[in-house]
């Protein structure tokens, strides 16, 4: 949610409410698990959400630069067709008096225009380049930090609780209690969805197609990746209330 002239604004994400969320999530997280490594894992979460706001602002502002030399070369462009015209003598090629200066006009027209449509284009293009590689980069580290997030479930197994077997000298160390263990993987779950709402920030400041679908890939990856981690905790929900009946 965001706010516009003072009042909420509910079709777009809010940074702000968002970095407060991880922040509070990180305290949550703190508190209950201080020794654990989701801990820091939370609090890089929150450092990626800042350092998110800031560059979703960086990609929604235009370069001036460039776009003052997209500008430099339309007039260019314009200067080049008056010099063409101005060296040209339109009476002397309507009369064919002078084919050779006509097809000579032609091909450097031509040649001009092709040129600095190529480079017009190529300025235009430049600046969404620019950002598409930025951005990407940046998606690139959210989609790598849901693989950590996942990585830190990834051994909290819930059928341990249900059928607790002999362990050996490699067996993982799992000495939460049910209640813990639900919390913990009720965290990872959050910072999952939360990571995927990071890259939404970066799709609702640009309309490229190429960025758009990109965060979409990793709202869909963080998606998959709760949806494995909600799972287990509905087999820890299914014990508990069988264990109540």
């Amino acid at each position: 949610m965001a706010k516009s002239k003072g009042r909420p604004e509910y079709r777009r994400l809010d940074a702000r409410l968002i970095i407060a969320t991880i922040e509070k999530l990180q305290d949550r997280v703190a508190e209950r698990f201080s020794d654990a490594g989701l801990a820091q894992v939370a609090g890089e979460l929150a450092r990626a959400a800042r350092d998110t706001e800031k560059r979703a602002k960086l990609i929604a502002q235009p370069y001036f630069l460039l776009r003052g030399l997209v500008l430099l070369a339309v007039a260019a462009y314009i200067a080049s067709q008056v010099w063409l015209y101005s060296v040209i003598d339109p009476r002397g090629l309507l009369a064919g008096h002078d084919s050779g200066n006509l097809v000579q006009g032609i091909e450097a027209a031509v040649q001009l225009f092709i040129l600095m449509s190529a480079g017009v284009w190529f300025l235009l293009s430049l600046e969404e380049r620019w950002k598409r590689r930025r951005v990407q980069g940046w998606l690139h580290e959210l989609r790598a930090f849901a693989h950590v997030i996942d990585m830190h479930q990834l051994t909290k197994d819930p059928t341990v609780i249900l059928n607790a077997g002999p362990r050996t000298a490699s067996s993982p160390d799992r000495s939460m209690t049910e209640f813990q263990l639900a919390r913990y993987l009720e965290y990872c779950a959050e910072m999952l969805a939360l990571t995927g709402k990071l890259s939404a920030l970066y799709a609702g400041e640009t309309k490229d197609p190429v960025v758009v679908e990109a965060a979409g890939d990793v709202e869909n990856l963080c998606t998959d990746l709760g949806r494995k981690v909600w799972q287990k905790i509905m087999i820890l929900s299914e014990l508990d209330e069988g264990r109540k009946g």
